[in-house]
């Protein structure tokens, strides 16, 4: 018997977003599929539910990868499905499944399994702050979370404008939103005046907010993006 395939399905970046992260063959896939790995049972169940799920959830079957069931699952249980020739879908909490994510385990072992993997569309806030930053889409990289101790974020941060600037290259990160204010303005406080900085925060949410402009004009302004999902881009 054929494995099943396994779906990587986007999941809406807000609770707002829903109209404008879904499309039809997401749909179809949703609804032709009754079996989940998902980062957030609550998440997911929302988000099939705003997708258009047409069976009753009852009948799904869940597998949590979340945090606190990672360890303490045995991770061929959520292969067993795949392996007896059933579709697969697997959701993070919010955007692209195994991006800045840690569905890549999954899915990189359906890969050692020889299973197929199909990427569905969807909102990634990564790509979406590169495309409304106006930085380089051809040379980019994204970094994660920079350090929490200071003297070794500030360091972090100078060696990424350096990079920047000397290969034209745009340097993304991201922080824990509450500290999102604090790495501003140690980004203020740290870069070159011409460096450009782009700040993309709740994106595809009706109070969505970019900003794109040198950190000689960011100093000039008043800004709070505290507790807010923000995107960090150096160019």
């Amino acid at each position: 018997m054929p494995y099943g395939k396994l779906y990587l399905i986007p999941v809406p970046l807000t609770d707002e977003a829903a109209a404008a992260s879904f499309t039809p063959y997401l749909g179809e896939v949703i609804n032709a599929i009754d079996e989940y790995i998902v980062e957030n049972e609550k998440t997911a169940r929302r988000f099939l539910r705003q997708a258009g799920l047409r069976k009753p959830q009852q009948e799904l079957i869940l597998h949590d990868y979340g945090k606190h069931a990672r360890n303490a699952v045995d991770p061929s249980v959520f292969f067993r499905g795949l392996l007896a020739g059933k579709d697969v879908g697997l959701m993070s909490e919010a955007g692209c499944p195994g991006v800045a994510d840690p569905g890549a385990e999954i899915v990189a072992e359906a890969h050692r399994r020889g299973i197929q993997v199909s990427p569905l569309v969807g909102p990634s806030s990564i790509l979406l702050a590169l495309m409304a930053s106006g930085f380089n889409g051809q040379s980019f990289v994204f970094h994660g979370y920079l350090p929490i101790d200071k003297d070794e974020r500030t360091k972090r941060i100078k060696a990424l404008e350096q990079v920047a600037q000397r290969e034209k290259q745009t340097q993304i990160f991201i922080e824990t939103p509450f500290r999102n204010n604090q790495l501003l303005a140690e980004i203020l406080r740290t870069g070159k005046p011409q460096t450009r900085l782009c700040v993309a925060c709740n994106l595809t949410a009706p109070d969505e907010q970019v900003i794109s402009q040198p950190l000689h004009l960011w100093m000039k302004g008043k800004f709070d993006f505290h507790k807010k999902p923000a995107i960090f881009l150096i160019f």
